[in-house]
């Protein structure tokens, strides 16, 4: 099979062989996205057959736990021993953990095998962004964006379609077992076709390091994950875990400042720009998921939508997020200038998120709509163009810490966004369901603040209303929490610096694309 040149720079003209890699990491990507929220649709009937209620949000948790704990560990395995190795490798424990999750007997196994699970999917994204960025200059990676762009919206609409058409026809295992088909697509094609230069590297893994951050990580999400759910904020639960995740972090950078082979190289923040989109990614995690969480509670709850058809309305959010990141990566390629779309994203954020706060019982699906759409204007600006800066911000040796840092920072961020907005959106529901329902609302709302819609459709009209009412005000503050936030994703992006991308430069005379220097495949 013919290598793939790590310079191919246009989709019309490359190699078949580097259309394949392409699809197959598109499938990969796809995997990664689409598990939690296929799953999501069919936690029910999982409850229904295993039982283990109490124990259900491990199901989620422990994947996300294993996902953000090995995403650094498998960005810096691929910078040391090789890209595709600890790729396949990757998917390998990807698909041994979905095999397993689909025979589970009860439902510790089944939390269990979706640690294993998740463990695998903290390298599909990594190992995804990072051989992209072997294979494709940053100055054409622009055009890639669209297509990850549309992976990402195809994985938010049709999760919950798709989960709940497996569960309905085929049973909720099969939403775990419709990964190895796909996942083994994808695995023959990177064997096959896929040839980077293999690494060999004399150093040794960093194990304290990596337990030192895998602790700090765990307990992060554990604080997000559990406050105001699971435990008070104040609990001493969350105190410890609060006190474990410092002191962890502050160990593991001690540390890196002295290991031999650091998991987590602290020179690559010395880079202005990969810090400012550190801190763009963070928030934009805070942002989307914030987003994705809410909307679809407020179209259910107050607009009256079904939760098949609340997915669907998400449509002009992640169409907007489509369109935009194939014009910004078309404009990025073409012009190699790229500072426009973080500033202009930022600005288009902030005012999606106010506008989206300004939401009320009285607003129609069109006006909605309209402000979701400016929204994804926002992320569409935001989302692809952090990870290209990130890349272009380091050296080639650490493309994969790089890769795997800007993915960790945007998965923090979603789990900052969700336990800090989900937590003030339950404060105000609550608050107002006393107020306008008096007992009967504090009732109501006293386990959740979301109501299904089974549950939603039992109250008494009275309280249904001031559940609308709370629901609305729940939104308003989550959102404007949200803007504001998003205001420092603007004034990091003011300062980021436009430094020339790598690679494929301007046209030649001959009006073929001016080729840099690539590193040989082998």
């Amino acid at each position: 099979m013919a290598d793939i040149p790590a310079d191919s720079t246009d989709t019309g003209n490359q190699p078949r062989s580097v259309q394949v890699v392409l699809l197959a990491l598109m499938i990969a990507m796809m995997l990664a996205m689409l598990d939690n929220m296929i799953v999501g649709t069919a936690m029910p009937t999982i409850v229904g057959e295993l039982g283990g209620l109490e124990h259900l949000s491990w199901v989620v948790t422990a994947y996300t736990l294993a996902t953000a704990a090995s995403t650094p560990l498998w960005g810096k395995l691929g910078d040391m021993y090789g890209r595709k190795g600890s790729f396949m490798t990757s998917i390998v424990i990807f698909l041994i953990g979905s095999a397993l999750s689909g025979m589970a007997q009860d439902m510790g196994q089944l939390i269990a095998f979706r640690a294993v699970q998740g463990l695998g999917a903290g390298g599909l994204m990594v190992g995804v962004m990072a051989i992209i960025g072997d294979l494709i200059p940053p100055r054409e990676r622009g055009k890639y964006q669209g297509m990850m762009a549309g992976v990402m919206a195809l994985a938010m609409i049709g999760g919950p379609l798709v989960g709940g058409t497996i569960t309905d026809h085929w049973g909720w295992r099969w939403t775990f077992y419709i990964n190895l088909p796909l996942g083994a697509v994808a695995l023959l094609a990177i064997s096959a076709v896929l040839h980077l230069p293999k690494k060999r590297s004399e150093a040794r893994i960093d194990y304290l390091g990596a337990a030192l951050l895998t602790v700090g990580i765990t307990a992060i999400v554990l604080v997000t994950t559990w406050g105001g759910t699971e435990y008070a904020w104040t609990s001493v639960q969350i105190m410890e875990l609060i006190g474990i995740g410092v002191a962890a972090l502050v160990g593991f950078l001690f540390w890196q400042t002295r290991a031999a082979e650091p998991v987590l190289p602290l020179h690559i923040f010395r880079s202005r720009n990969f810090t400012l989109m550190s801190v763009i990614g963070f928030i934009t995690g805070f942002v989307m998921f914030g987003a994705t969480l809410f909307l679809p509670l407020y179209q259910q709850s107050v607009q009256g939508a079904s939760a098949t058809n609340s997915g669907l309305l998400l449509l002009p959010m992640l169409g907007a997020v489509l369109v935009t990141s194939m014009v910004a990566g078309r404009v990025t390629t073409n012009t190699g200038r790229y500072k426009v779309f973080p500033v202009v994203g930022g600005v288009l954020l902030v005012a999606g998120l106010y506008l989206l706060s300004l939401m009320d019982t009285g607003t129609s699906r069109l006006t909605s709509g309209v402000y979701m759409a400016v929204l994804g204007l926002g992320m569409g600006c935001l989302m692809q163009i952090t990870m290209l800066v990130a890349q272009n911000s380091v050296e080639m040796k650490d493309m994969g810490v790089a890769s795997s840092s800007a993915t960790l920072f945007r998965t923090l961020g979603s789990s900052f966004g969700v336990a800090i907005m989900g937590a003030l959106f339950n404060h105000r529901v609550q608050d107002v369901m006393a107020e306008r329902a008096g007992a009967l609302g504090s009732k109501v709302t006293e386990q959740s603040a979301q109501l299904d819609a089974a549950s939603l459709a039992k109250l008494p009209t009275a309280a249904r209303e001031a559940y609308q009412h709370a629901v609305s005000a729940g939104t308003h503050w989550a959102f404007l929490l949200g803007a504001g936030v998003a205001v420092v994703a603007l004034v990091a992006a003011v300062f980021v610096k436009e430094v020339p991308l790598k690679g494929a430069g301007p046209k030649a005379d001959d009006g073929a694309p001016a080729q840099a220097p690539v590193a040989e495949a082998v």
